[in-house]
């Protein structure tokens, strides 16, 4: 299938018993039953301030998400809880429409910002949620799941990224900061065509600095689940050490000299 393909899918509110059912069925079959959301709580949130977008395609359900909303005490947000595609049609962009289907959902409501979470170390994500939606993040979340026994998450700490998108942020970033040649909090080698963490350096005093994560973290997973550990816990330190001291994370993109390495940008506040 070519992406031209999938064009025509349209983007809606999804708000009846039957709609939420196949939204919990396609969450069953993207992960598992456990990990579906009962229909009964994904309306009560469309009734209180949330809701949930479907992506259809000739009138099949292909993707969705499902946003609540959240309050810390001083401010009302909204939580990006879960976006799932459809395997068959994922790689089309269509994730990427459902988070700008979501903010303009969410600032038509009355929200200033949207926050969720995603582990670091999964590129794609990072990618679409930093490098092309222009959230950042200054908050790391150890094993925030605890054990999962999910195939993408199975052995290692459930470790996320909580992210802000702040909806009238109009900042725009330069594409050529990020070629830069800004000093690396960790170091790293090869072997058998997969990147390894040598060293970390926290005593940086600059404004700007990368931090590089693998680009294919579930293939170094199943090639040494203990290199992905070690990956874990090499980049918990780093990126928890440089949040205390005030850098946040504003963009990930692709080494220029290692392919297999994506670099998070981080900068003092």
């Amino acid at each position: 299938m070519k992406k031209e393909d999938v064009s025509s899918t349209i983007i809606s509110t999804i708000e009846t018993i039957e709609g939420l059912e196949a939204v919990r069925k396609l969450e069953e079959l993207i992960w598992s039953k456990e990990e579906a959301v009962p229909v009964n709580q994904t309306m009560a949130a469309v009734k209180n301030g949330g809701f949930v977008l479907g992506a259809f395609f000739e009138q099949q359900l292909i993707g969705f998400q499902y946003s609540f909303p959240g309050y810390d005490g001083e401010n009302i947000y909204l939580c990006s809880h879960s976006l799932g595609i459809h395997p068959e049609f994922r790689k089309y962009g269509i994730g990427e429409r459902l988070k700008w289907a979501q903010k303009e959902t969410a600032a038509e409501i009355g929200y200033n910002l949207i926050t969720w979470t995603y582990d670091p170390l999964e590129t794609v994500n990072g990618y679409l949620n930093l490098h092309k939606l222009g959230a950042v993040c200054s908050t790391y979340l150890e094993n925030v799941y605890g054990e999962m026994d999910d195939k993408l998450n199975a052995g290692i700490p459930s470790d996320r990224f909580l992210v802000e998108w702040v909806l009238n942020d109009s900042k725009k970033r330069s594409k050529s900061d990020i070629e830069m040649d800004y000093p690396r909090a960790i170091l790293t080698s090869i072997r058998d065509g997969f990147s390894i963490p040598e060293k970390m350096d926290l005593n940086h005093k600059s404004q700007t600095l990368l931090v590089p994560v693998p680009g294919n973290f579930q293939e170094l997973k199943k090639y040494s689940l203990s290199l992905g550990i070690a990956w874990r816990e090499y980049t918990q330190a780093v990126f928890k050490h440089y949040f205390s001291m005030g850098w946040r994370a504003v963009d990930l993109v692709k080494d220029l000299e290692n392919p297999n390495l994506y670099n998070y940008l981080l900068q003092k506040k």
